[in-house]
């Protein structure tokens, strides 16, 4: 059972979030603190607690833009602790992510937060801190063709290339969707697009990776150009509209 601690200094915003942590059954106790000052006191009285002390903070649900210390600067004041706990953001930005996983976070969690998504981020937190492994599962044999390494909560996972749907630049990274989820990796989109190329992605957009397979239309409206991929829907830039037109006409 996870002990939790959330931090929002909007009071309604925090009420809902310590609400649906503490209904989420992986949760032991969800309290709340409404900056990030009184947050680094609870956490620091957690560890002269101890992992086992009844004031000991195993996730922290944090959010970012906040007055005085914010979650960016606590978070990182915890990478200096030799035990800290967890840390999950949960933020209405997401201009933020890059540095958050920068801090080894969790999770990224966009508000307003669905009770789907904050569970995904539970499980997370929860298998992380169960897993008790000595390092990261690593690769033992070659590279996989077929999968790319992602790493989450230092546990490395294989996802399969045929699951991604699209690939979003994030400045030196990308951000790897599925239908099951997304996945960050310190990889330069044109770095994908050179890989992947011979597999069916093909870029639409300076800051898009699409895998044609995965195109369910092709919208044309008032001179633009966008693609539907699951749900969503992708601009596509003039530059890459044609070739795309044509690679889709050839499609089987």
């Amino acid at each position: 059972m996870l002990r939790a601690l959330a931090v929002d200094d909007e009071r309604p915003t925090l009420e809902e979030l310590v609400y649906l942590l503490n209904a989420d059954p992986r949760i032991g106790t969800a309290e709340g603190a409404s900056d990030a000052t009184e947050a680094l006191r609870r956490i620091n009285r957690a560890l002269e607690s101890g992992p086992g002390g009844p004031d000991a903070i195993d996730v922290v649900f944090l959010d970012i833009q906040m007055p005085g210390l914010d979650g960016l600067d606590l978070a990182r004041l915890l990478t200096g602790f030799a035990r800290p706990p967890l840390v999950v953001f949960v933020t209405a930005h997401e201009d933020f992510a890059v540095q958050a996983f920068d801090l080894d976070a969790v999770d990224y969690v966009l508000k307003p937060v669905r009770r789907e998504r904050l569970a995904e981020a539970v499980r997370r937190a929860a298998e992380q801190r169960g897993a008790a492994l000595p390092s990261p599962r690593i690769p033992v044999h070659g590279p996989d063709p077929d999968h790319i390494t992602v790493e989450l909560g230092g546990v490395a996972r294989f996802v399969p290339v045929d699951d991604i749907t699209h690939v979003e630049a994030q400045g030196d990274y990308a951000r790897l969707h599925t239908d099951k989820g997304s996945h960050l990796v310190r990889i330069p989109l044109a770095t994908l697009e050179d890989r992947w190329r011979a597999r069916g992605f093909v870029r639409i957009h300076r800051r898009h990776l699409v895998a044609l397979r995965h195109i369910g239309e092709l919208r044309l409206d008032a001179g633009t150009v966008s693609v539907l991929v699951g749900t969503e829907e992708l601009q596509v830039s003039r530059r890459h509209a044609r070739e795309l037109r044509d690679l889709l006409m050839r499609r089987p």
